[in-house]
């Protein structure tokens, strides 16, 4: 049986393509939010304050990951009107130009920091000291929520899971894989690395990251006694770098019980290789801006 006949293009339809970063920034400088269809809870001072299946995933103008915002009546604590903290002076953000061509807020920029029209809130939960800052947006499609500030509340569960940092953004992902390219990492002529046996970790709108086994990490390290956290990838160990005859601090990171997102690089080390020389099969490659350059 043959196939039915294809109509033919409309040739009166624009059919320029685009380019898909160029359409992510452009929505950047927009309030966006997408409803879950997860389980969303939050912890405050001991007390399940949230308890929701009607969150939204919110996305305030510039911001690069997503919160929460819940429905006002699926919070279990006094709600309030609040006075932000004042504005820091000077420029907010950092320049990420591969996606956008003014600052974007990652997640070390303030609650209180926004472009977005609106009201901020407290959250205090009944006879404690514990307290939270939320915000209600002026948007229709927002009305009778509050996009709560992540980081204040005690834990968040997405159905009976914990999650940290804050929610996945279901438009961004992480993928690993395993690489036979010849990465070399270096410092004023210092090699740090050295390895065929990297794992490259691509992560939405980020840089590809070069993951490395320590036996091929040539620097001695020491841990420093700083650590962070991704939403993706877990905790996150810290740690300096002997190069030369000076120390380089906080250059290389280590996730020893990776989520399961991450998993495939546990124990391997990675570098902050927008501040080192990086060079693939012999060619030094563009030190990149990010957030951590």
């Amino acid at each position: 049986m043959s196939s039915p006949p294809v109509s033919p293009a409309n040739h009166d339809t624009d059919a320029t393509g685009v380019l898909m970063r160029d359409v992510m920034g452009q929505l950047l400088q927009k309030l966006r939010y997408e409803p879950t269809a997860k389980r969303v809870r939050a912890t405050l001072g001991g007390q399940t304050v949230v308890d929701t299946t009607h969150a939204m995933l919110v996305w305030e103008p510039r911001r690069v990951v997503p919160g929460y915002a819940v429905p006002y009546q699926d919070i279990r604590a006094e709600i309030s009107p609040r006075t932000p903290p004042p504005p820091e002076n000077g420029p907010v953000g950092f320049m990420l130009p591969d996606l956008s061509t003014i600052p974007v807020f990652d997640p070390r920029i303030p609650f209180d920091v926004r472009t977005t029209g609106g009201e901020p809130v407290g959250i205090r939960v009944a006879g404690t000291e514990a307290v939270a800052s939320g915000f209600r947006a002026r948007d229709p499609g927002l009305d009778d929520y509050v996009i709560l500030a992540f980081a204040d509340f005690d834990s968040w569960f997405e159905e009976d899971d914990e999650i940290i940092s804050h929610p996945h953004d279901p438009y961004g992902r992480i993928d690993i894989r395993g690489t036979s390219r010849h990465v070399q990492l270096m410092l004023d002529g210092h090699i740090l690395a050295d390895t065929t046996r990297a794992r490259m970790l691509f992560e939405t709108t980020l840089p590809a990251r070069y993951y490395l086994p320590v036996e091929d990490v040539v620097a001695p390290l020491e841990p420093s006694s700083t650590r962070s956290m991704c939403s993706y990838k877990g905790y996150a160990t810290w740690y300096s770098a002997l190069v030369g005859d000076k120390r380089v601090d906080d250059i290389a990171w280590q996730y020893e019980h990776p989520l399961s997102d991450a998993a495939e690089v546990q124990d391997y080390v990675a570098f902050l290789d927008e501040r080192l020389d990086l060079v693939i099969d012999g060619e030094q490659q563009e030190r990149a801006l990010t957030p951590s350059s």
